[in-house]
């Protein structure tokens, strides 16, 4: 069963919202996920790497949730062995920092595979057509594209996004980001060159301060100092240059394939 979550301060929205978690709000979906017993129920045969669907449960409280073992992890040429785990974390840590319920609560801890990375499953609303949401000008796209240029993600796939019963869009697999070298391929160029607005410079400031103090430490951690320097320079450039990214010419700005 899962625990009930109190309501939101007015006008805030909860960072995970029960009805899209199993009936957990976002302190209980933690703790149920950092000592839950993992039971393995499928294999998420469409994934890359090994993406393992669990049961979970600690005493009475039981959910669903994504577990990638670290051993079950592809190979890639431009990232180091092993850390698609810990950047997915990191993704998580900079969401959670931020409020910004973007990406679904995460942990790094053992398994039934040894260590990897155990996320809340979402779930869905299956009418939502995903091709037309990528095309739309949904202000929470908007949220989560100026969210995969800090983070520098090279994989923001139609797929990996959950639109979800409460109405809120969830992104998922953040494995390849943080690199040091610019490598933002997405979906979600509609908002290229626009310029911020008071809010989104707001939140960068936001993260430029919380870099330098408790988040910088916790992605210290799960970063090397290349890439947590790599990403304060990058919150900087956003901050001076005042813009959405535009694509780069250097490599294919839209992930393939792209759904």
């Amino acid at each position: 069963m899962g625990v009930p979550a109190a309501g939101p301060p007015p006008g805030r929205r909860l960072p995970l919202d029960p009805i899209d978690g199993g009936g957990l709000d976002a302190p209980a979906a933690l703790d149920l996920l950092r000592r839950g017993e993992l039971a393995v129920s499928a294999r998420l045969a469409d994934a890359s790497n090994a993406t393992l669907y669990c049961d979970i449960t600690a005493g009475d409280v039981a959910g669903r949730c994504v577990y990638k073992p670290v051993r079950g992890e592809r190979a890639l040429w431009d990232f180091p062995d092993g850390t698609l785990a810990a950047r997915e974390l990191a993704a998580y840590e900079v969401s959670a920092h931020l409020d910004l319920g973007i990406v679904p609560p995460t942990v790094l801890r053992d398994g039934p595979f040894g260590e990897g990375m155990v996320q809340l499953w979402i779930d869905t609303d299956v009418t939502v057509d995903l091709v037309a949401l990528t095309r739309s000008d949904d202000p929470q796209l908007r949220r989560i594209a100026l969210f995969d240029a800090v983070i520098n993600n090279a994989d923001r796939k139609g797929g990996h996004l959950l639109p979800a019963p409460s109405g809120r869009i969830h992104g998922i697999d953040h494995g390849v980001t943080f690199h040091t070298e610019g490598k933002l391929r997405t979906l979600l160029w509609t908002w290229r060159g626009r310029r911020l607005v008071a809010e989104e410079t707001a939140l960068l400031g936001c993260l430029r301060e919380a870099l330098a103090g408790d988040l910088g430490d916790r992605l210290a951690e799960l970063l090397t100092v290349a890439e947590s320097g790599a990403l304060a320079a990058r919150v900087e450039r956003l901050l001076d240059e005042g813009r959405f990214p535009l694509p780069s010419g250097d490599w294919p700005p839209i992930p393939w394939p792209p759904f």
